[in-house]
């Protein structure tokens, strides 16, 4: 079958004090999904992806950064970055996030 659905992706993982926790949700043609949940001021420390990525926040407050510049990010925002810039998020507040990597090519 083609498609894949998920009910309730940040269902999926629970804020744990003082860490980050991250569960991949669905692997399909071209694309990986994974929810991560961030306690307050826990954070992904800047990297890259190999392939073009779309961030939604599903609850609280992230601050995502990119080529020097800061967004904040809250439920119903979505950031796209191109393949291979570097980012980082931090959480402001307890915060679920979705991430979707797209696969280069």
């Amino acid at each position: 079958m083609g498609m894949t659905a998920i009910e309730n992706a940040d269902a999926l993982v629970r804020v744990e004090p003082g860490a980050r926790t991250s569960q991949l949700v669905l692997s399909g043609d071209g694309a990986r999904v994974v929810v991560f949940a961030f306690d307050a001021g826990a954070e992904l420390t800047e990297h890259t992806a190999p392939g073009p990525i779309l961030v939604q926040a599903l609850e609280g407050h992230l601050a995502f950064t990119a080529e020097g510049v800061t967004k904040e990010l809250r439920p119903g925002g979505v950031i796209h970055l191109d393949a291979r810039i570097p980012h980082a998020v931090r959480a402001l507040e307890p915060s679920k996030m979705l991430l979707t990597i797209i696969r280069a090519g």
